[in-house]
């Protein structure tokens, strides 16, 4: 007996019962279908994570061990059904917790799990945040972006729940920064004119009517912040290359996460800089070949006319002199 799952380009039958082997290599399976183990496992984390659910909170509900579930999420092989009740316990599609092609994320929380998720296993990444990426702030940046956290919640929404909500991302971001100066992986970022402009422009703020005073200081924050790029452009430093692109940017940040044959395309409306955003917006990761191949051309053009080394230090000390 075979279970449809709706997901996009059509349905894919999946066996029910017997394990996810015989899904990935019976008949029935799309043709070709690969179902990457790990990779599972790490979507049902995140996802486990961003519904506030323990290991042992889910495995009392599925009425499995809590070994299983650590086993599950190393992307050891289970029972289809397992994944089944799993998904439908963490209000997913099937078809997205096995990420065919295509998953979704409406939590930052997740979505910035499986983002340290990729990048702990990544040989290189290519990236466009706004306005700069987390990776390549300074450490006073994580002080800066609690505050501005804070601010964009309206007062009527301020309680535990986006409260919690902000220190398990700042907990993730954290993480990722750690790991990024341990592994020093390979990072091309392309950061835009116009983007950076905004952020001098309005400051570290979370949202905008600040007093005066705090305007100022954000500013100045702000400021050195971009004065850091430039150094990175000035500097060469190694393992990290920078655009600075005049062009138009798309409006949400992408990423192309690269290891070893495998490529990730990761695109958010989340957002960490000047008036940041958590609450609001759905995040898709795909392997699909025709997404990636379009962000990769996309990012060439972008690449190929953006400035590097002093010509874009010399672009943002001119835009930091208007300032």
């Amino acid at each position: 007996m075979c279970r449809n799952v709706s997901h996009e380009g059509g349905s894919t039958r999946y066996p029910t019962g017997g394990d996810l082997t015989r899904a990935a290599t019976t008949s029935r399976a799309p043709r070709g279908a690969r179902f990457n183990f790990r990779a599972i496992g790490e979507r049902l984390r995140a996802y486990r994570l961003a519904a506030e659910l323990r290991s042992e909170d889910v495995a009392e509900q599925l009425d499995i061990s809590r070994a299983a579930i650590y086993k599950l999420e190393r992307g050891e092989i289970v029972k289809i059904d397992t994944l089944e009740r799993l998904a439908a316990l963490l209000g997913v599609s099937l078809a997205n917790l096995l990420g065919v092609e295509v998953e979704y994320h409406d939590s930052a929380v997740s979505y910035f799990e499986r983002m340290r998720q990729l990048e702990s296993r990544s040989e290189r990444i290519v990236a466009h945040f706004d306005p700069i990426s987390f990776l390549l702030t300074s450490d006073d940046y994580d002080v800066w972006l609690r505050h501005m956290l804070d601010e964009s919640i309206p007062p009527t929404l301020v309680d535990r729940h986006w409260e919690n909500t902000i220190d398990r991302v700042l907990g993730i971001l954290q993480e990722r920064k750690s790991s990024f100066s341990r592994q020093r992986l390979a990072v091309t970022s392309l950061i835009g004119l116009r983007q950076i402009e905004q952020f001098l422009h309005h400051g570290l703020v979370g949202r905008l009517g600040l007093p005066p005073g705090v305007q100022l200081e954000r500013k100045m924050a702000a400021r050195r912040e971009v004065l850091r790029i430039v150094e990175f452009l000035e500097a060469d430093t190694a393992g990290v290359q920078i655009g600075i692109v005049s062009d138009n940017m798309p409006n949400e940040t992408f990423q192309i996460f690269e290891a070893q044959g495998e490529a990730y395309v990761a695109v958010s409306p989340f957002r960490l800089g000047e008036l940041p955003n958590l609450r609001t917006g759905i995040a898709t990761i795909t392997t699909s070949p025709d997404g990636v191949g379009m962000y990769r051309a996309m990012i060439d053009r972008l690449w190929a006319d953006s400035a590097k080394g002093k010509e874009g230090a010399a672009l943002l000390g001119q835009l930091l002199a208007r300032f």
